[in-house]
């Protein structure tokens, strides 16, 4: 038995690329398609830059990822990327 698949889901973790190091960023390459298949504990992986926009209640917990298509410039648009729940009482992550 792997423990890395199939230990159970105690918590989650958001984490996110800076607002504005780096240049633009990018959404995402091979290399790191490749990582997210082969570690089913991360659920998303993006670098443009961003932040992540958290709103919380008592029954739910919604993390967006906010990016935007340029930092570079003083007109870039911000986007949601992707959006996550973590529901009241339960320790997995599901898409919005």
């Amino acid at each position: 038995m792997d423990i890395t698949t199939s230990s159970t889901t105690l918590g989650v973790e958001f984490v996110a690329t800076s607002i504005s190091t780096g240049g633009d960023g990018f959404d995402t390459n091979d290399s790191f398609k490749a990582l997210l298949t082969q570690d089913p504990h991360i659920k998303f992986f993006n670098n443009q830059r961003g932040y992540v926009r958290h709103v919380v209640t008592p029954e739910r917990w919604q993390a967006d990822f906010q990016v935007l298509d340029k930092a570079s410039v003083r007109d870039g648009h911000v986007s949601t990327r992707k959006s996550f729940v973590v529901e009241h009482g339960q320790s997995g992550l599901v898409d919005a």
